[in-house]
């Protein structure tokens, strides 16, 4: 299969940044302190689970040992957040085909003796997990590119209210939170409903894993090929590093080699953690070709192996709970040539409060955009059709059309602007929408000016709108918070009666550090002072 993604940035030792980094309390997934500072080789999990689309892609061809492999599944609920800060499903194309979207989960669970052998840090055996390597995997509607989005573990997020499906637990909504701690707050559920309310993206499926997976993936294929462009040892002075030690060129790691390559910070580039990032994305790459290359039919000694490791390492949704669901989920991937596949990160900044902590920046914003309409990281999109950009329901009669017009012109230092509801009514009214209101109940915060509509036969009517004011087709969406048509006055149009839609392109931002999947040529720079 054809499926890599890129890494969240972690850190070899503690550092600031890591203490207080952990959310305690009880339940059944157990409380860490705060003082708890082990984060060293979380890198794994999200590696294995990416490696488990891979392989289940494969392995499931066989249908192996199919009720063995089923049983080593494990399940969790998709989404345990409210209604109201669920993303809008996605909607079908021309040709009845949507996009496929995935968190991809890694958990730091000390819940077994293995994953506290690899991790280290005896005294947070049992505790509560963090999801310290989240990305978002999508796979367009037609099949022919796939884009990923990893997001940094220390990024500042608003986290919604989520409630336990076990225990019943509720945790309230928090604010500006480490997005890692979303696990600990009832489980993967919790995680997909604050990626579905930063993003505004619908999550149809989530695979998590341990950090035990990585270990035995890597093995199971004879190991991954890495490569260094000088002798390199991830060890300071001070103790600080991996442990990594590699001659220059090409090897290939497995086993607790493989961990300290993921988790290598110090001794690539300049050591920071999008140094480390860059090492996990060639790392991916290496593993997606070393698992097409072996996992085939004609190896059953191999695919069992991959296929065992795979399913014991998987946590997943109902709606993936099986070997057949998941081989399905695999035979959509796989359509996706290696040449489409765009891994990135989510571009983010140095909060100014916080220390150590990232927050999503402007740019991060787009990216989330070009996700949510389907637009391929790569910028290879062919041009959509006339056919397929008038596949909505036809619109009503002008006059026919009800609209309800709200000011969301506030913003974080000024008040909103008097009246603008209730002038872009009229001028609604001026172009032939007798039934354009202004509603005065509901004073949203929008930075621009937006369409909203409930259910998919209004959608044509939200569009008729948005085209009478020169409104961006981008700028009309689903949203289970309005009950009809919605127009809601964005801070873009605080004055006059002529809207003037803001630039943008369709080019994913320099900032994402975008990296192709095919590139077989990777290799990283050592820092001078960690060659021998």
């Amino acid at each position: 299969m054809d499926d890599t993604m890129s890494l969240t940035p972690q850190t070899d030792q503690d550092t600031p940044a890591d203490q207080g980094g952990r959310h305690g309390g009880g339940g059944r997934r157990g409380g860490r302190g705060a003082d708890s500072r082990r984060r060293r080789r979380r890198v794994l999990r999200w590696s294995a689970t990416v490696l488990a689309v891979v392989i289940l892609g494969t392995a499931g061809a066989g249908y192996l040992y199919y009720q063995h492999l089923n049983g080593n599944l494990r399940k969790d609920d998709l989404n345990i957040g409210d209604a109201k800060d669920r993303a809008a499903k996605t909607e079908a194309n021309a040709a009845g085909q949507t996009p496929l979207n995935i968190l991809l989960i890694g958990s730091d669970a000390r819940d077994n003796k293995e994953n506290q052998k690899l991790g280290g840090a005896k005294e947070t055996f049992g505790s509560t997990p963090l999801a310290d390597v989240q990305m978002l995997l999508h796979v367009s509607a037609d099949r022919t590119n796939m884009s990923v989005v990893s997001m940094p573990r220390d990024t500042l997020v608003d986290i919604p209210k989520c409630t336990d499906p076990d225990s019943g637990d509720v945790y309230p909504a928090v604010e500006r939170e480490m997005t890692n701690r979303s696990l600990g707050r009832g489980g993967p559920g919790c995680s997909v409903v604050t990626w579905e309310k930063l993003t505004d993206i619908h999550i149809d499926h989530f695979m998590m894993i341990d950090f035990s997976g990585v270990v035995s993936m890597a093995d199971a294929i004879g190991g991954v090929p890495v490569c260094v462009d000088k002798n390199i040892e991830s060890r300071d002075s001070k103790g600080h590093g991996s442990g990594l030690k590699l001659e220059e060129g090409t090897t290939y790691v497995k086993g607790e080699q493989a961990l300290q390559w993921l988790r290598t910070r110090y001794g690539f580039g300049d050591g920071s953690d999008l140094q480390r990032a860059k090492a996990q994305h060639m790392y991916m790459n290496s593993m997606v070709r070393e698992l097409r290359k072996n996992a085939k039919l004609s190896n059953p000694g191999k695919l069992r192996a991959l296929a065992e490791a795979a399913t014991k390492a998987l946590v997943v949704d109902p709606g993936l709970g099986s070997l057949t669901k998941l081989y399905d989920l695999a035979e959509e991937l796989k359509k996706v040539p290696t040449s489409r596949i765009t891994m990135t990160t989510m571009p983010n900044e140095y909060d100014t409060i916080q220390t150590g902590r990232v927050v999503p920046t402007d740019d991060a914003t787009k990216l989330f955009r070009l996700v949510r309409e389907d637009i391929a990281l790569d910028g290879k999109d062919k041009k959509k059709s006339t056919k397929e950009k008038a596949s909505t329901d036809p619109a009503a009669a002008d006059d026919k059309i009800a609209v309800q017009v709200q000011n969301g012109t506030r913003t974080e230092v000024l008040a909103p602007a008097q009246g603008r509801a209730t002038t872009v009514a009229g001028l609604l009214v001026g172009k032939g929408f007798t039934q354009a209101v202004a509603d005065s109940s509901n004073t949203p915060t929008a930075d621009t000016t937006l369409v909203r509509y409930p259910s998919a036969d209004l959608q044509g009517d939200a569009q008729r709108v948005a085209k009478a004011l020169g409104i961006p087709t981008s700028a009309v969406k689903k949203s289970t918070d309005v009950s009809g048509v919605t127009l809601v006055v964005g801070a873009d149009w605080r004055e006059g009666t002529t809207y003037k839609a803001p630039k943008q392109d369709d080019k994913t931002p320099d900032t994402a550090e975008a990296l192709n999947a095919s590139d077989t040529k990777a290799c990283m720079k050592v820092d001078p002072d960690f060659t021998w």
